[in-house]
């Protein structure tokens, strides 16, 4: 057995839980993708290329080290440098869940120049007082990995990314999944305020300024 069987299964195990509750866009698909750091190491458990979900086997996670050398498994997802540039800059990430769920996605391709505010304070709580939007570019490119690396700055724990889906960062994948909740909570709501054409209430700013504080924005 393998020494990282017990990542494997933690990422095999919320590959079919994201699977089946609808994260990923469709339930016969191999869209998104998801990691974990290996503690300890300069690396990381994270989901194959192109392998659907429902087929995926606890041999076919890949055990990747921070120059991109596959230890473990076959080829890794195509979005593998944008999960290592998150765990370069973000060093307090334990796991970091791309999904495709519909409201993030909607919000996706909404021509919107702004953060999504967070309107409930236990959610600003856990995730940050805003969603960024991350800059399109292609699927597994460069420039995407780029993109992502300088909206972590803001020290968010959930993004969308234009034309494309959505990130959440945990200090471990049970924790990243429940923010991708989370995120599609405020998703979902906020695409609900704006065809209804009312404003968005949000948080007052005393509270406000304490998550921001919280999360070294202030």
């Amino acid at each position: 057995m393998s020494d990282y069987s017990i990542y494997k299964e933690q990422i095999l195990h919320w590959c079919k839980w994201l699977n089946e509750n609808g994260f990923f866009g469709t339930k016969l698909g191999s869209g998104g993708n998801i990691s974990m750091r290996i503690p300890g190491e300069d690396t990381i458990a994270v989901t194959p290329s192109s392998l659907p979900y429902k087929d995926m086997k606890i041999e076919d996670i890949c055990i990747v080290d921070f120059n991109q050398k596959v230890r473990e498994g076959g080829q890794p997802t195509l979005e593998l440098s944008m999960h290592l540039s998150i765990y370069k800059k973000r060093p307090e990430t334990g796991a970091v869940v791309h999904t495709h769920q519909l409201y993030a996605s909607i919000l996706s391709v909404m021509n919107i120049e702004t953060a999504l505010p967070v309107m409930f304070d236990e959610i600003a709580f856990s995730i940050g007082d805003e969603i960024a939007f991350i800059p399109y570019s292609l699927s597994g490119s460069p420039e995407l990995a780029a993109y992502v690396e300088s909206a972590l700055s803001n020290r968010g724990k959930c993004y969308i990314m234009k034309n494309h889906g959505a990130l959440a960062l945990g200090k471990n994948l049970e924790q990243a999944c429940l923010y991708a909740e989370m995120l599609e909570k405020v998703a979902r709501i906020c695409y609900s305020i704006m065809i209804s054409g009312k404003n968005i209430s949000l948080l007052p700013h005393d509270i406000t300024h304490v998550v921001q504080q919280l999360f070294g924005r202030a």
